[in-house]
């Protein structure tokens, strides 16, 4: 065995043992070996112990390690430390720019146990107030996070969406009379991306192919049969097909819909449309009325197509409030005062739903009984200051394991409208988390279920639970379902909308805005919530201030 490959795992040992705070001695006898051993001149795995143990920096109790270890492969302190050791917390300590030290804080004192939910905090700037972090520090992890994330090949909609912007300017660019448009996975609205494909309808394919190879659009550039792919600066690969113009409508919608999409319409007519002008009328030729790109995935829409019965989907301006949203009273970044005035000048919106973090969620400064009654205060006072305006006192009650929520009656009642949030324990059986859900759904004064399945795109997979059964308890409960807008989130899932309204569930596009740039984040709520059929008539915050209050009075009754 070589000597890096020894320093490396006396390195991972002294890093698990300051994890789990062993003695500081200890671990810095350990450290140091790791650092002597990689500088050697010689391999240690072929020295007995009597001459590693004379070695300077090494000693009795380390060389008896190295022998393990070359006897071994491994060394059983290492394992039951690593055993002891959730595998997202030994992940984070490969993250540049974070060490152990560092890792145990996030682990021990703010209960975070995978990259995810390192990344997730960083967004919700939970970092800044840890011992031994600071702004820099934080923005730093959170770049490094993005870099690994972007290295796996996919994509939050949210990351693709400014590349895609500057890549389609320099495309106009460069042909000014070329048509072009996206196509795939971006142009339906899918949350996760795993490549940006362009479509460019040009009169000359091979002057067009060539204007682009010779460009400075991307990086790596490649081409087969005006087929052209490169990637960009972060590694997004992209893929920019080339066609005659009088063919760039089929080719368009051949590349946008999914599979099953695409073959439903052109068998039903649709592939008539030899060269059409545009897509309306590869649609008219199937018999259907136009169908949105986010909505062609699969048949789901195409009977209603049929019967022109497609829903006119939401927008952002129907929005006319938002809610669940964190303050400085918790984890937030800016105070009531400003988020509400923020949202009232700048978004023009009429109505703000502060949901503050409930007691349970000590990691967040959850709120206490005596600080929920303070901050009803303030919002009483901010609702006769404010003008045209309305603050709505809400929480994000975290439900606990048996699916109670953390306050007692007597204070849930004195909010306007709860949101009931799993945040713990997302590791229950199926059997388990449904019954948990359900019980959350069924007090009385939950309004809203916050985040469902609590998954974390491209790093923690959701809570695992009976989609149907928890969507029917909403249902009978009279329970609104979040679409929280949190590019990471993007959670009710858009694949269970239509099972969600065909069974009479509202939806609400709550950002879970942490600061006021977080309010932004209803465009990402939106874009999913149209990929999922959702139209303003049953969207809970599309609702005027006057028809969400009755909405709050009548439930509270």
């Amino acid at each position: 065995m070589e000597n890096k490959p020894i320093a490396r795992k006396l390195r991972l040992l002294s890093q698990l043992m300051e994890l789990h705070v062993v003695n500081p001695f200890k671990i810095k006898s350990i450290a140091n070996a790791a650092f002597n051993v990689d500088k050697l001149p010689y391999p240690v795995a072929s020295k007995p112990f009597e001459e590693l143990e004379k070695i300077s920096g090494i000693g009795k109790s380390v060389a008896a390690k190295i022998i393990e270890l070359v006897q071994t492969g491994t060394m059983v302190e290492m394992e039951e430390l690593l055993a002891a050791t959730p595998g997202g917390v030994v992940e984070m300590m490969a993250i540049k720019g974070i060490g152990a030290k560092k890792v145990a804080t996030i682990w021990h004192e703010m209960g975070i146990e995978t990259v995810g939910e390192l990344f997730y905090a960083c967004n919700e700037n939970r970092l800044i107030e840890a011992k031994g972090f600071g702004l820099k520090t934080q923005d730093d992890i959170r770049k490094a996070i993005e870099f690994k994330m972007a290295s796996s090949g996919k994509f939050l909609y949210a990351q693709v969406e400014p590349e895609a912007d500057r890549l389609m300017d320099k495309l106009k660019g460069i042909f000014t009379n070329a048509l072009i448009d996206f196509a795939g996975e971006y142009r339906r609205l899918c949350e996760i991306v795993n490549e940006l494909i362009v479509i460019v309808g040009s009169r000359d394919q091979d002057i067009a192919s060539q204007s682009i190879l010779h460009s400075d659009l991307l990086n790596n550039l490649s081409v087969k049969e005006h087929r052209i792919t490169g990637e960009t600066d972060n590694g997004l690969k992209v893929v920019i097909n080339v066609v005659e113009k009088r063919f760039f409508f089929r080719t368009l919608f051949i590349q946008t819909g999914n599979d099953e999409h695409v073959k439903a319409v052109l068998g039903r007519g649709g592939d008539d449309a030899d060269q059409p002008e545009n897509e309306e009328l590869i649609y008219q030729k199937a018999g259907l009325e136009f169908i949105r790109p986010e909505l062609r995935e699969g048949t789901t829409f195409i009977e209603r197509a049929a019967k022109k019965q497609l829903p006119r989907l939401i927008s952002f301006n129907d929005l006319k409030g938002t809610l669940h949203n964190h303050s400085t009273w918790s984890d937030g970044i800016n105070t009531v005062e400003e988020m509400a005035v923020y949202c009232r000048d700048e978004l023009k919106l009429e109505y703000l739903g502060m949901c503050d973090h409930s007691k349970s969620a000590f990691y967040a400064k959850g709120l206490s009984i005596e600080r929920v009654l303070q901050q009803q205060e303030e919002i009483d006072h901010l609702n006769k200051k404010l003008d045209g305006f309305h603050i709505f006192k809400g929480i994000e009650s975290d439900i606990l394991n048996d699916g109670s929520l953390d306050y007692p009656d007597e204070i849930l009642k004195k909010f306007d409208f709860v949101v009931a949030s799993v945040h713990t324990n997302l590791k229950m059986s199926e059997e388990k988390a449904t019954e948990r859900l359900i019980k959350a759904i069924e007090n009385p004064y939950t309004t809203i279920l916050g985040h469902p399945t609590g998954r974390l795109l491209l790093s923690r997979n959701g809570y695992t639970f009976d989609y149907k059964k928890v969507i029917d308890a909403c249902a009978a409960n009279n329970v609104v379902i979040e679409i929280n807008a949190n590019p990471l989130r993007l959670d009710l899932d858009w694949r269970w909308h239509q099972y969600a309204l065909e069974k009479g569930v509202w939806l609400s596009i709550n950002p879970d805005a942490h600061r006021n740039e977080g309010f932004l984040d209803m465009h990402y709520g939106v874009i999913v919530a149209r990929k999922g059929g959702l139209y303003k008539e049953r969207c809970l915050n599309a609702l005027s201030l006057q028809e969400i209050t009755q909405v709050f009075k009548t439930q509270k009754k």
